[in-house]
């Protein structure tokens, strides 16, 4: 029986835990899958998993198997992919992970412009404000914002994105317009907390900063609707440049405190360490970093 087979079987089973799962996950029977895990532990001539009337569980030897069969396996299907790309173009399906607001405004537009390149190409996009694991999700690449301190992900650097503070018009009409960070305290703030410190706000370069706390009616999980609410006569917004240059272009918000440089921060492309990164993903990467380029975004 084809050892790749039994190493796809093994690992499923492994991982969701029920050869019921793996079978399902694999689109084979729960026998079949059963069957193909049996035949690994012949040939190996170890136990690789503890079979119980509830669940599966890992032996010593099954933990050192799944610690590498994934990677290998992953690796295997790269290299095929790849000498069938060779002559095909690419195939199959990327799975990509970006914020919600950052995922809707460039991501999804920036892969239907690769899509365009690339007919045999699928995606599926998943939007989420939180950072995601990579591994148990099945992501091949994640588009970061902000810094990325997991040891286990490896990260090319695209740009870096800048905050500005923005108001309506009719808002600085009412209140006044803050001529100095610290004027922010007499202001209803819209905190966006999805930042990395929501009610403290800094402004300035390196060696200048100046930061101030704020406060306001509003609480958000979102930059646009931060934005939004600052158009609508809500309060200060201090967002991402990305998030707000719609609102800007139409007039809705004006930029406040604009000679003192916003907050910024890195985006980056990420994916999974110890792992040959397929030419496919590696073609995405370049493209993403060429179209961010072309944009006014950052």
């Amino acid at each position: 029986m084809d050892l790749i087979d039994q190493l796809k079987a093994f690992v499923a089973t492994a991982q969701t835990g029920s050869f019921t799962a793996a079978a399902e996950q694999l689109g084979v029977s729960n026998r079949l899958t059963s069957k193909y895990v049996a035949e690994l532990e012949g040939r190996l001539g170890v136990r690789l998993l503890q079979r119980t009337t509830r669940k599966v569980g890992l032996t010593p030897s099954g933990a050192d198997l799944l610690a590498r069969a994934p990677a290998l396996l992953d690796d295997l299907d790269a290299l095929i992919a790849e000498v069938s790309e060779g002559s095909k173009g690419f195939q199959g399906v990327i799975r990509v992970s970006a914020s919600v607001s950052f995922g809707e405004i460039w991501v999804a537009g920036m892969l239907e412009r690769f899509a365009r390149l690339h007919p045999g190409l699928g995606f599926d996009l998943r939007l989420d404000d939180r950072h995601v694991d990579l591994a148990a999700e099945g992501i091949d690449l994640a588009f970061r914002l902000g810094r990325t301190e997991t040891q286990s992900l490896k990260l090319r650097k695209l740009g870096s994105f800048r905050s500005v503070l923005v108001a309506s018009p009719d808002y600085l009409a009412r209140r006044g317009v803050p001529a100095a960070p610290a004027d922010l305290t007499a202001h209803d703030c819209i905190l966006d907390l999805n930042r990395r410190t929501p009610r403290r706000w800094s402004f300035g370069a390196e060696g200048a900063v100046q930061a101030v706390t704020v406060r306001g009616r509003f609480q958000v999980n979102s930059a646009r609707a931060a934005v939004e609410l600052a158009g609508k006569g809500q309060g200060l917004a201090y967002a991402p440049r990305f998030a707000a240059r719609d609102a800007l272009a139409a007039g809705l918000v004006v930029p406040v405190l604009a000679d003192l440089p916003g907050e910024t921060s890195p985006l980056g492309a990420v994916w999974l360490e110890g792992r040959v990164l397929p030419r496919k993903i590696r073609a995405l990467i370049d493209f993403a970093a060429a179209d961010l380029r072309q944009t006014d975004l950052l």
